[in-house]
Formats: structure tokens, C-alpha cells, sequence
């Protein structure tokens, strides 16, 4: 699994120009699921989002966690994360898990992400033609992937 994760003032999702999730303060995750995700990654992955500390402390140091500053956290999912671009220029998705796998891991996902964080989360639609917005907050940008644990 690989997760963009950037600290946002404001983030929203839109599918048909119709609000989908909304939130201030907060995560958005874009989140791309291929085939050789497990159970495993859900749990490391929601754990770290949680405890990671990317929010303002009362000296203005990135000393709190999601959990810490109360926040809100959106996902979305995002299959263009694993796009190779090593051969030519039309970007391959080929590591990209297909919907009949990618759907019940990011379910699971968003399941254990709510679990470790204490509350719902916002979603788009998974494979919709979506419209997010969002006021990066810093800019604060992450890139976690689970495959590579740095």
C-alpha cells in the first residue's frame, strides 16, 4: 500500500457536483492498494497514519499526531499511485490491485483506520471520476509506502 498523506486546512471531494466528504483540520489520504497488499499493511499503515506527529505543537513544532489535534481525515483511492513511468511515456498501472482485490482492502482500510483513530473518516467514491480539493496546510506532503518501511 502507498499513502500521500498532506496536512490540509481544507479538503473535499466531489463526484458529479455533488459534495461527497468535507472536511477542516485535518489528513488527506490518497491511497493506492496493489495486488500483493495484505492484512498486515492495513494495520501498519493505519497505525502509523495515527501516530504520526505532522501537527503544530504551542511552539509551532510538528510534535502531534491526528489523534493529538482532533482532526479529520479524508480518503481516497488512487490506483495512479503505482504507476510505472520506466518504459516510454504512458504510465503503466500494471501493479495496480485490480477492484476485486483493491475493494475489500480499502474497506478493510478505512475499517481499521477508524478503529485506531477513534471516529469516521470521510471517503470518495472508489473508482468514480472524482474532484478533490484542498488547502495543503504548511505544505506538509508524506509519501508512506508499506513496502518500503523508512
Amino acid at each position: 500500500m502507498r499513502v500521500v498523506l498532506q496536512r490540509v486546512s481544507r479538503a473535499s471531494v466531489t463526484v458529479n457536483n455533488q459534495l461527497i466528504s468535507e472536511i477542516n483540520n485535518g489528513l488527506l489520504l490518497l491511497l493506492g492498494i496493489e495486488d500483493a497488499d495484505q492484512d498486515e499493511d492495513i494495520v501498519w499503515l493505519t497505525r502509523k497514519i495515527v501516530n504520526l506527529r505532522v501537527f503544530n505543537d504551542e511552539q509551532g513544532v510538528m510534535n502531534k499526531s491526528i489523534l493529538e489535534n482532533g482532526g479529520d481525515v479524508i480518503v481516497v483511492s488512487q490506483f495512479t499511485l503505482h504507476a510505472s513511468t520506466k518504459k516510454g511515456n504512458r504510465p503503466s498501472y500494471i501493479k495496480a490491485a485490480k477492484p476485486d482485490t483493491a475493494i475489500p482492502l480499502y474497506e478493510a482500510f478505512l475499517k481499521q483506520l477508524e478503529i485506531d483513530l477513534g471516529k469516521k473518516v470521510g471517503t470518495g467514491i472508489f473508482g468514480a471520476d472524482m474532484k478533490v480539493d484542498l488547502l495543503n496546510d504548511g505544505p506538509v506532503t508524506i509519501i508512506i509506502d508499506t513496502k518500503n518501511r523508512e
